[in-house]
């Protein structure tokens, strides 16, 4: 079956340069993984406005659907090491694109920001965290939530509950509650959602200071606070569904809005499966809230696009990745998306219900932004696989001390 994987994988690859080696230089290869509801209309929306504002350019889309990007990027891989790039394509903002970067894929787009006051308009946390040895190398388009925790306000008033937990103490503490009265406290789904909140917890357990020093080498993972914070994470496992843990994060989702579970933190793509996929209503059938202990803190991951090395047409993929940092391109695309801009002076009209409550916490100038783990901002790629590994050991036999020194020392291997 692996073999077979990659063979598919080289041959769209080859299939993809044949296509572009043909193509008219009057037209831009745009390469993404957005082919899901609302992401598909609002990259249609940008293209459009990119060609109206470059007349006899056709843009090209180059989106790959399927396994979470999992796919794109496997195509693209192969694409990058044949030396055959499209004009721009989509990462996530922060560390995963330190390979690309250190690799010469890339280039750099510092001049661009100061040309177009980029850093001016992208709050500073966010430049902090797009920022690879001094330079930037991507524009983000969009900004996602991961500190997120969902529930429904009706399971909580036929439970008693006053009102979603602010620590992860007080949750052990309701957990007892709820699972006295039959219910699961906590719904977990495969592997990344077990990750994902693990770093919420992180992030609860220790402040944004010291998470983001954990992640940068400030402080190791074998030291008190990071050891407490694990067993939190345990203890918080224990009462989770994780022994028969949904497929992926919607099915986990509809765990809690079925009534048999309570809480699931999961990302805020969350509000727009809620909306329209299952046709409820903010702050009525569903509601939200930062994850237990991360109030005023924002958890922030981005798509964002890159002018790769070797581009067809640099000086349209600078165009696009105007497009993609202005303000209308990012209005055009995130209101169908179900993300808000990375901007800070976006349209709030534009931005209803929980995008408007997020928007508003973005632009907060009390609001710590910090950069999510699991979704590649805070660690490159090959110590986020290695945390993966030991996180999959730890979830199914519970050493912390082995997972605390596996992850301690690959950190130094990695990096």
């Amino acid at each position: 079956m692996a073999i077979l994987t990659i063979l598919v994988v080289s041959l769209l690859a080859g299939l993809s340069m044949f296509t572009v080696r043909g193509a008219s230089d009057d037209q831009l290869e745009v390469y993404s993984w957005w082919t899901g509801p609302g992401e598909e209309e609002g990259l249609a929306a940008m293209a459009k406005s990119f060609e109206a504002a470059n007349p006899g350019v056709r843009f090209v889309n180059a989106a790959v659907s399927g396994g979470a990007g999992s796919n794109a990027k496997a195509i693209l891989a192969s694409r990058l090491l044949a030396n055959d790039p499209p004009d721009s394509y989509q990462r996530h903002a922060g560390l995963e694109l330190l390979d690309d970067v250190r690799s010469g894929k890339v280039q750099d787009l510092t001049g661009l920001y100061h040309q177009q006051g980029w850093t001016k308009v992208f709050p500073k946390g966010l430049v902090e965290n797009l920022t690879i040895d001094g330079r930037i190398y991507a524009v983000p388009v969009n900004i996602h939530r991961a500190n997120l925790m969902w529930y429904s306000p009706g399971t909580l008033k036929d439970l008693g509950l006053p009102g979603p937990p602010k620590t992860w103490a007080e949750f052990l503490q309701q957990a007892e509650t709820i699972k006295a009265k039959g219910r699961i406290p906590l719904a977990v789904g495969p592997e990344w959602t077990q990750k994902h909140l693990l770093e919420t917890v992180l992030l609860g357990e220790l402040g944004a200071d010291k998470y983001e020093r954990l992640f940068s080498g400030g402080i190791s993972w074998l030291s008190p606070d990071v050891t407490a914070a694990l067993a939190t994470f345990a203890k918080v496992l224990a009462v989770s569904d994780v022994k028969s843990a949904a497929g992926d994060w919607q099915p986990q989702l509809d765990k809690v809005f079925s009534g048999s579970a309570v809480y699931a933190v999961m990302g805020d793509w969350s509000s727009s499966y809620l909306e329209q996929s299952k046709k409820l209503r903010w702050e009525t059938d569903y509601n939200v809230t930062a994850s237990p202990g991360t109030d005023g803190v924002y958890d922030f991951l981005s798509d964002s696009f890159t002018l790769p090395t070797g581009s067809r047409r640099p000086d349209l993929a600078r165009k696009w990745l105007v497009e993609c940092g202005s303000a209308d391109g990012q209005n055009l695309f995130n209101p169908l998306k179900g993300s808000i801009p990375a901007r800070t002076d976006a349209d709030p009209g534009l931005y209803q219900g929980y995008l408007d409550w997020a928007l508003q916490q973005w632009r907060d100038p009390k609001t710590r932004i910090v950069g999510s783990l699991t979704h590649g901002v805070v660690a490159n790629n090959a110590y986020n696989a290695e945390i993966d590994s030991a996180l999959g050991l730890f979830v199914q036999h519970g050493d912390q001390g082995k997972f605390a020194r596996t992850v301690e020392q690959q950190y130094r291997e990695t990096q």
